[in-house]
Parts: structure tokens; C-alpha cells; sequence
């Protein structure tokens, strides 16, 4: 099955680096689509997945566009449509990875006369989306699409809920490859070292800088704890957020935590880091469709604390493999970073039993497999 997948990014976020896994083993006979340039390009070279950028302007359409905003970007899509459908009548298969692929996948889909796949990566909710955006996604969804994969039962819930079509979803979990995440003791030492934190207890948050993402949420818990403990935040802000990057430093220097909180940007050393941590915290306050970092985290051995919404709640169960707190309540969050300082076997055992279950719980090869059959069996009949 030869197989046009499309996504609207040029950089490699979490549903970036899914879609990665997933056409790895097409990369023969695929093409990976982008709607910007960027280092998602060079990282999918790197992967030698054949790659094409059909836009060089970003769509100025997000996720809380209204119709009027919308409807102006609809003369900038009109030469990217016609490049699209170009393309895809040279394949089997229109896979779109994320909404605004969604948009020109499904109209592409119509007149190249391909089936569609849509992968979704969101929660379709208000919280997420304006009104006129999620009902774009669902209409599509339900008219053209053969199949709608959804990365956890929160995002099929979601989509359902939103007026999807409930027999369009099938759920499929992030596959990871767990060799990537083995960091050697002597790597881990040498990071403290470098990031001036030896003898620390490091909690890491690993994602950009965003309001939902809560990054607040962690800052204003590190206040409520020993000065031993540290944080480090890894990522920055896209999509216009650093309005909220300088609000952080602004709550870091006014809680007086300028030496215990270290912004390291974005880094290409994620499991490494992740190592050198000695809890991962994942603090969004509104529900995460999935969440990577956990697994990345449970991966690389570490405990995880996790905002209790959400795909999280998919993947954790409080006091077995990690902790569950409430959404946007530091004072949780700082009970359950004094108790892991505190009691280090307990969390330890946590975090290896973490891992053990998702090296074989989200295991890639398995992952791919299953995404495989879904294609062959949902879609494979009209290609």
C-alpha cells in the first residue's frame, strides 16, 4: 500500500514524532507531506522517510480560529489543495496526522478519489478548539473518512461526544522504541554536572511552554518544597506563547526560586535528560489526549507524577506505576514530590514496574502492527 501521509507542522512535536514510528516501515513506498518547513524535515531525512513540503507560509488558522478567520485562509489553501491532490493520485492511501492535514486530506481524498485515514492526536473540546474548528473536524471526519484512529479512549470519548461517527474510531496507543530510552549511569552523572545540580532532587517537565501545559502549576509547587529540590523545564514556546514564557520567569523571581528552576529550551537529549531526573511531572490543566512524556518517562525508568484527566489516566494507576493528582492544584503536586523525596524504595520499585509494563504495553513493532491491520482490513478493500 503506497501511502501520501500529510501533517500541517515543521516541527517535531509529540504527534510528529508518532507519525515518524508509524511511516517507518512505508518509507519505501510513502511520502511524507508537510504544510511548513522545518526540522521535522531534516529529522524525517534522517529517518530516510521521503519527505515534500508543499507550503512555504504557515496557514494563519489555529486552534480557536472562528469562521471569519477561517474562511480568510481559504484563498492560501486553494494552490496547497491542487499540490496535494497532484500527489496523491500517485498513492493508495491520504493519512492525515493532524487537523488542518485533516481539511486538506478530506478534500484531496474527494477529488483524487483515495480513501482516508484520519489520526487523531486531539481532544476535540471547547477547551481545545473553537466551535467553528471542531465542528470542521467532525464534518470531515464523518464524510470522508474511512477510518478516524484515535491515541486513546479520552480522544475517541472526545470525538464521539463532539457528533464523530463511533464506528469510523478504533484506538491505538503510541508506539515507542524502548532501547531509546537507556541512559548509562555515567551519562546521568555527567548531566548533573553539567546542569549544576548534583546532589539534587530533580523533577523534569518535558513539553513546550504553554499556558494548558501548567508549567505555573509545577513552579508554584517547587515553593512548597525543601530547597534540595529542583526543576528542570524542557521546551519553549510556539505558537505565539512567550507572553507566558515571561510570565514564568517573573513567578520564578518572585517566589525567590531563581537558583532552583533551570529553562533549558528545546533539547534533542529528551531521554537522557529524563534520566537525570528523579520524578517527571506532567501538569497540564486541561485533559491530555495521551501523554507521551509519561511513557517516555515510565521508559527511562523514572516515576511520574501525572494531572489526573485525560489519556493519564489511561496510562497510570496511582501508586502502582505513578501518581495522579488534580489538575491545576500545586499543593498535590507538592505532597506527592515530598513524599518521592522522601521515600526513594517506594518510588523506585514504582518506576521499575512502570517500565516493565510499558516496554511491552507500547511496544512499537506491536503498535505498528496493529495500525497495519486497521489499514488492510478498514481501508485496504476500497484501495
Amino acid at each position: 500500500m503506497k501511502i501520501l501521509f500529510l501533517d500541517q507542522s515543521g516541527k517535531p512535536g509529540g504527534a510528529e514524532l508518532c507519525l515518524i514510528d508509524i511511516a517507518k516501515p512505508y518509507k519505501q513506498q510513502a511520502l511524507v507531506g508537510l504544510f511548513a518547513d522545518g526540522p521535522l524535515t531534516n529529522l524525517l531525512e534522517q529517518h530516510h522517510i521521503p519527505v515534500k513540503v508543499f507550503a512555504t507560509e504557515t496557514i494563519p488558522v489555529y486552534k480557536q480560529s472562528n469562521f471569519l478567520q477561517a474562511l480568510a485562509s481559504f484563498r492560501q489553501l486553494i494552490p496547497l489543495l491542487a499540490k496535494v491532490v497532484q500527489t496523491a493520485r500517485k498513492y493508495d492511501l491520504i493519512y492525515a496526522n493532524t487537523q488542518k492535514a485533516l481539511v486538506i486530506g478530506a478534500l484531496a481524498s474527494f477529488l483524487a478519489r483515495r480513501p482516508l485515514v484520519y489520526h487523531l492526536h486531539d481532544i476535540l473540546s471547547s477547551e481545545h478548539f473553537s466551535r467553528t474548528n471542531l465542528r470542521i473536524a467532525v464534518t470531515l471526519a464523518n464524510r470522508f473518512a474511512s477510518l478516524v484512529i484515535a491515541n486513546s479512549q479520552a480522544s475517541q470519548r472526545a470525538f464521539i461526544q463532539a457528533g464523530g461517527n463511533s464506528k469510523l474510531t478504533a484506538i491505538v496507543y503510541n508506539g515507542f522504541e524502548s532501547q531509546n530510552y537507556q541512559s548509562s549511569p555515567s551519562v546521568v552523572k555527567e548531566l548533573r554536572q553539567q546542569l549544576g545540580l548534583e546532589g539534587k532532587f530533580i523533577v523534569g517537565h518535558f513539553s513546550r511552554l504553554a499556558p494548558w501545559k501548567g508549567q505555573h502549576i509545577l513552579i508554584a509547587a517547587l515553593s512548597q518544597c525543601p530547597p534540595e529540590v529542583s526543576v528542570i523545564l524542557v521546551g519553549d514556546a510556539l505558537f505565539g506563547e512567550q507572553d507566558y514564557v515571561q510570565e514564568l520567569h517573573e513567578q520564578v523571581t518572585r517566589l525567590g526560586l531563581e537558583n532552583r528552576v533551570k529553562f533549558l529550551g528545546f533539547r534533542g537529549d529528551v531521554p537522557q535528560l529524563m534520566g537525570a531526573c528523579h520524578l517527571v511531572a506532567h501538569t497540564s490543566i486541561a485533559p491530555e489526549p495521551f501523554g507521551r512524556v509519561i511513557v517516555e518517562a515510565m521508559l527511562c525508568g523514572r516515576p511520574v507524577v501525572a494531572a489526573k484527566a485525560g489519556g493519564a489516566m489511561e496510562l497510570i494507576e496511582h501508586g502502582v506505576n505513578g501518581f495522579l493528582v488534580t489538575p491545576g492544584l500545586p499543593e498535590e503536586l507538592a505532597q506527592v514530590i515530598n513524599t518521592c523525596l522522601q521515600k526513594t524504595e517506594i518510588t523506585t520499585s514504582i518506576a521499575s514496574y512502570s517500565r516493565e509494563m510499558a516496554c511491552q504495553r507500547f511496544d512499537i513493532k506491536a503498535i505498528n502492527q496493529q495500525i497495519a491491520q486497521l489499514l488492510s482490513h478498514r481501508v485496504g478493500q476500497s484501495v
